[in-house]
């Protein structure tokens, strides 16, 4: 699979919250920090870290993909019986909208520099095709191309039906499975193909929010990380890593900035392949299958 490389590494983002929203009084009042609210001010935005990102991986010699989001907005899209829930705003408080100019902007910017551009699934898709299929349409519109995956909001998903939807809207790839509470290789080290034909599965090996103390005690979740990237270069597996751009807000995410760093640096040692999923699998040997009418649509 890699064969001049001792495992391979995807680099993926989740878009969910670009603006640091209602956030800003809600870690006010956690971190008894004021400094938070600077973000209710104009022009003034700490969850905007793309170009901090992109100037990160560009100095690495790395690319990643951006998974976009079209979620519904709490006040506009949900009903009024939801407004004051904790679920509604968890759900759907503080999203932002693809027609927002900043975003179609960074889409393109992103495009043009080589990083990949994908599908973030909204939260209430995973069983609704042709919702999937609009989003889908909505990105590359966009992007001005097709798109090759994404991943499922809050790894929202059904089992295979889901990865139905997704081959058969015509993604080649999903990156949901996994956990936000643990991380490591609980699905194996490779990938997946779930219909035996040239679909596939990129296990989620490490979300940021899973790992132990980042803020308060780096060296601790780094040697965690450098175990599971040893493990990887021994099993010449295919992982793949999530860091949600907010997380690059060194006022809000303490450490996680150096800790992604540190893990795209290590894996190169290690002979790792570095990139996004969708160039990792354009270098798959797929199966030679008929083209069937199902897979025609």
């Amino acid at each position: 699979m890699l064969e001049e490389y001792t495992f391979g590494l995807c680099l993926t983002h989740d878009v969910d919250r670009p603006y640091k929203t209602f956030h800003s009084v809600v870690y006010a009042l956690r971190d008894r920090d004021p400094e938070h609210l600077r973000s209710l001010l104009p022009g003034t935005n700490t969850f905007w870290t793309f170009e901090r990102l992109m100037t990160l991986e560009s100095e690495l010699g790395v690319r990643s993909a951006f998974y976009f989001l079209n979620e519904d907005r709490l006040f506009r899209d949900r009903p009024p019986r939801e407004w004051l829930t904790k679920d509604g705003w968890r759900l759907f408080g503080g999203r932002y909208d693809l027609d927002d100019q900043r975003i179609v902007d960074l889409i393109a910017e992103l495009d043009a520099g080589g990083w990949e551009v994908g599908l973030h699934g909204s939260y209430e898709s995973p069983t609704d095709r042709q919702r999937l299929a609009a989003e889908k349409r909505t990105i590359e519109r966009l992007v001005g191309h097709p798109i090759q995956g994404g991943r499922q909001h809050y790894l929202n998903r059904s089992v295979p039906e889901t990865w139905q939807h997704h081959q058969a809207i015509g993604l080649n790839y999903d990156c949901t499975l996994g956990s936000s509470d643990s991380y490591g290789f609980a699905h194996g080290y490779g990938i997946k193909r779930p219909f035996d034909d040239e679909f596939v599965v990129f296990p989620l090996t490490i979300m940021e929010l899973a790992l132990p103390n980042v803020e308060s005690d780096l060296e601790s979740a780094w040697r965690e990380c450098e175990r599971i990237l040893q493990e990887a270069a021994e099993n010449n597996a295919v992982m793949t890593i999530l860091w949600h751009p907010r997380f690059f807000s060194e006022l809000d995410f303490q450490n996680y900035t150096e800790l992604y760093r540190r893990i795209i640096v290590r894996a190169k040692e290690l002979g790792g392949w570095v990139g996004p999923p969708g160039e990792l699998y354009d270098r798959l040997e797929h199966p030679e299958l008929p083209i069937t009418p199902a897979k025609q649509r």
